[in-house]
């Protein structure tokens, strides 16, 4: 796997683990009864701990994308066989 390759792949993981780590332990403004800036949506997050969320994404985002890597690596996971499972075309070598 080339290295670009392999940054796009893992940024491409990182940012969709982003989405799955940004509810854990959400707790909106009317959930806690806390009063929140005037004009805030009462679902807001009171404390939204973004730095925790990128650290848990990072680590999460490393251990998938080194599994995928390790499957690509090995060999047990190949392009043509992924297309020829959602049916595209593949390329005759």
């Amino acid at each position: 796997m080339a290295v670009a390759t392999a940054i796009a792949v893992y940024f491409l993981i990182w940012w969709i683990m982003l989405f799955a780590v940004l509810p854990w332990g959400v707790r909106a403004q009317g959930q806690e009864g806390v009063e929140g800036a005037p004009g805030t949506d009462p679902g807001a997050p009171t404390v939204p701990r973004l730095k925790a969320k990128l650290i848990w994404t990072t680590v999460a985002a490393g251990v998938v994308w080194a599994i995928c890597a390790m499957l690509y690596i090995k060999g047990l996971v190949t392009l043509d066989g992924l297309a020829s499972v959602f049916a595209f075309p593949t390329q005759n070598r």
